[in-house]
């Protein structure tokens, strides 16, 4: 497979880099997000008074697994990039976005410490028991969120971080000589992707299960939703458009396109799609239709998604 170098382009209209830290139980491999392997996803609890965790957000030259499609491949950031990512995540203010499973925005976190690991030996890592290369980006972030703290934190939910951001279209390809110079952990990384992907297959398929029909059901996807799903979907586009898609992750803006293209969708996603709409609700006001709260749950469907995946889960829980 590829490996990629992933740039910075900061000559471009857009914004580049990352505009959010994520808290997350494990390795998103989904296009838009960069996160670390499962064995370097790590927090550590630096205060629990404070409610302060250390994790790592980035390290460099380290290989991470991508899948866009049916496109595999790797991707790595350079020292240099890695510093100049924690440096824009400063200078256009986004140390207070957050998100939760790159689902659901949270308020109430900030990073307030973020440093880069000049000496692994010397560095207060290594007090916490993290290890980490030379040329990791390190950020402290503080919760002040009661509900994740209590619910996600202390229960060990989460377990590292994740960004989210935007880099370079024209990424620069890696000499192919890398491979040997990573081969052993690309084949680790190739190992425990093949396994979750076997993991995720099993879970989809309905072994010795027959509809009513006496058809054989294989896998499982659906698109039976209401015409109110999409409908709302394309409407949370549209009230994004007008303020400039300013509102919701990468993954909230793809789920919209789904629904709205009337797209099948997995059992996984149906419990992403429930899970998200039983928590936002809170956050949804019909008559703001500016908020992002508001456009963020029209986006995953709105309370006629909530209706239709919480149906539609008691019927599969039932076939079992």
């Amino acid at each position: 497979m590829d490996i990629i170098e992933l740039i910075l382009d900061e000559d471009s209209e857009g914004l580049t880099g990352i505009e959010a830290i994520s808290i997350v139980e494990s390795g998103a491999i989904e296009s838009d997000f960069i996160s670390l392997s499962e064995q370097e996803i790590k927090l550590a609890k630096v205060d629990d008074e404070k409610r302060l965790l250390m994790g790592a957000a980035l390290i460099p030259n380290k290989p991470i697994f991508r899948k866009n499609g049916e496109n595999t491949f790797y991707v790595y950031f350079s020292e240099k990039t890695v510093r100049r990512a924690s440096e824009l995540f400063f200078q256009n203010s986004m140390q207070n976005n957050a998100t939760l499973e790159h689902e659901m925005e949270i308020n109430n976190l900030t990073v307030v410490e973020s440093w880069i690991v000049e000496d692994t030996e010397m560095d207060k890592t290594k007090k916490y028991g993290l290890s980490v290369p030379k040329g990791t980006w390190m950020i402290s972030m503080k919760v002040e969120n009661e509900d994740v703290w209590k619910n996600y934190i202390e229960t060990g939910k989460v377990k590292g971080f994740s960004i989210e951001g935007f880099f370079a279209d024209k990424a620069q390809v890696k000499d192919p000589s890398l491979k040997s110079e990573w081969s052993k952990e690309l084949q680790e990384i190739e190992e425990a992707e093949a396994e979750y992907m076997l993991s995720n297959i099993k879970a989809l398929i309905k072994k010795d299960k027959r509809t009513k029909s006496g058809k054989r059901t294989e896998l499982e996807t659906f698109n039976d939703y209401p015409d109110a799903v999409s409908n709302n979907a394309k409407r949370g586009i549209e009230l994004n458009k007008k303020i400039n898609n300013k509102c919701a992750t990468q993954i909230g803006k793809i789920r919209a396109q789904q629904l709205a293209n009337k797209e099948n969708i997995s059992v996984e996603t149906l419990k992403r799609m429930h899970s998200y709409l039983s928590r936002a609700q809170e956050y949804y006001d019909e008559g703001d239709t500016k908020a992002c709260g508001t456009i963020s749950y029209l986006l995953w469907g709105g309370k006629a998604g909530l209706r239709w995946s919480e149906s539609k889960l008691k019927e599969l829980e039932n076939n079992k």
